[in-house]
C-alpha cells in the first residue's frame, strides 16, 4: 500500500466545518487523515481520530508528538464562551498547543489554514462596512479571531511552513452537536411547529427579516480551505469564501415554508432560547411518530445562536471576489443548499 505524502491533521474534526472538510479530503483520495476532537471519533479506512484536550498542553504533547508525518494542519476548533472577551484566552491556547506540538515534531510541515469568520470585520457588533474586504481594517480587540491569525503571523516568520484565513459566512451542514449550524436548526424549528399546526413563523428581529444576507456551504468551504492550503499562491493571506449569492430572509423564508409543506405568517421577535426551552418532551413525541434517529434535543440546536443570528437588522456579506480572481471559481445556489441539506437530515432520519 502506498504511502500518501500528503497528512492532514484536522483540528475540530466533528464540528459543522470539520466533519465536511474530512468528508472531502476523503473523497479526494489524495490525503493521509487525523481528526482531533475533544470527543475523539471512529476510525474509518481513510481516517484515524484521536481525543485530545487542546486546552492542556501536556496532554497535546503527549497526544500529537508521534505525529511526525503531518504536512497540513486544518484548523477549525472552538470553544464557546459567554461573552466574546472570555472566547480568546481557550481559543488561542488551542491554537497555540496545536502548532506549536506540531511543529516540533512535524519537519514536513508544509501549512497552516485557520478557520475564521466575519467577527474579523465587527460583524457581530452592529452594522458593519459591507461588503467586508479581507483588506479591511482591523477593529478593537479582543477578539480571538485576530490573535490567532496573528499568532500564525508571528509564528511563521523564518519558517518553511505558510498559513491562510479562511473566512466564511454562517455555515450551511449537517453535523450534529454543533453549536453554529444553522440549517439543522430552522430543521428542528420547522418541525416543531409543524407539529403543532403552526406557521412558519420567522423569529427574529423585523429588520432581519429584510436585510441582505449570504451563507456558505460547508461542503464549498471545505473545498476552499483545501484549495487555499495547496495553491502557494495563497500562502499567507486571507479568504472570504461564500456561496456566491445573497439572498433576503423575506424572499427565502417562505420558499423553506414550501419546502415543510407549512404556510407561513407574519414574523414575529421571538426568544428561541425561551420558546423552545420546553420543547424536548415533544420531540420525543416526534421522534417515537416519525421513527427518528435518537439524537437528544438539547444536542440538536443552540438556539442562542440562532437568536444570534435572527438578530441581524444589517446587511450581513462580503466581498469574495479575491478567492475567484486567484483561482477559485466554485459557487452554491444558496436556496439549493438549504433544500439539500434539508434532504439529507430527513435521509440521515434527524427530522421526518
Amino acid at each position: 500500500m502506498q504511502t500518501k505524502n500528503k497528512v492532514a491533521l484536522v483540528v475540530g474534526a466533528n464540528g459543522v466545518i470539520g466533519s465536511r472538510l474530512i468528508s472531502f479530503l476523503e473523497e479526494t483520495n489524495e490525503w493521509q487523515i487525523i481528526g482531533l476532537s475533544r470527543r475523539g471519533g471512529t476510525n474509518t479506512s481513510k481516517t484515524s481520530y484521536l481525543q485530545v484536550d487542546l486546552l492542556d498542553p501536556e496532554n497535546c504533547h503527549q497526544q500529537l508528538s508521534s505525529l511526525t508525518h503531518v504536512t497540513h494542519i486544518f484548523y477549525a476548533a472552538y470553544q464557546e464562551r459567554p461573552t466574546w472577551g472570555e472566547l480568546v484566552a481557550p481559543n488561542l491556547a488551542m491554537l497555540t498547543n496545536v502548532v506549536n506540538t506540531i511543529e516540533r515534531v512535524a519537519l514536513q510541515l508544509q501549512h497552516v489554514s485557520l478557520m475564521q469568520g466575519y467577527k474579523v470585520y465587527g460583524a457581530h457588533y452592529g452594522p458593519f462596512k459591507t461588503p467586508a474586504k479581507e483588506s479591511d481594517a482591523m477593529h478593537m480587540p479582543p477578539e480571538f479571531n485576530v490573535d490567532q491569525q496573528q499568532f500564525l503571523e508571528q509564528q511563521q516568520h523564518g519558517k518553511n511552513w505558510t498559513w491562510s484565513g479562511i473566512r466564511p459566512s454562517v455555515v450551511g451542514g449537517t453535523a450534529l452537536g454543533n453549536p453554529m449550524n444553522l440549517v439543522m436548526l430552522i430543521a428542528v424549528y420547522a418541525t416543531i411547529s409543524k407539529e403543532l399546526g403552526l406557521p412558519l413563523r420567522f423569529p427574529g428581529k423585523p429588520g432581519a427579516y429584510n436585510a441582505i444576507m449570504e451563507v456558505t456551504d460547508a461542503g464549498l468551504l471545505a473545498r476552499a480551505t483545501v484549495w487555499a492550503a495547496t495553491n502557494t499562491s495563497c500562502a499567507n493571506q486571507a479568504f472570504n469564501i461564500a456561496n456566491g449569492d445573497l439572498f433576503r430572509w423575506s424572499e427565502l423564508w417562505p420558499r423553506i415554508a414550501s419546502y415543510f409543506n407549512m404556510e407561513t405568517a407574519p414574523p414575529l421577535p421571538m426568544p428561541l432560547q425561551t420558546i423552545m426551552a420546553d420543547k424536548q418532551p415533544l420531540w420525543s413525541v416526534i421522534r417515537k411518530k416519525y421513527g427518528l434517529a435518537e439524537h437528544d434535543y438539547e444536542h440538536l440546536a443552540s438556539w442562542a445562536f440562532g437568536d444570534f443570528v435572527f438578530s441581524w437588522d444589517y446587511d450581513f456579506f462580503a466581498d469574495s471576489s479575491k478567492a475567484r480572481r486567484m483561482g477559485f471559481h466554485e459557487f452554491i445556489e444558496t436556496e439549493q443548499m438549504f433544500y439539500d441539506l434539508f434532504d439529507e437530515l430527513r435521509l440521515k432520519k434527524v427530522i421526518p
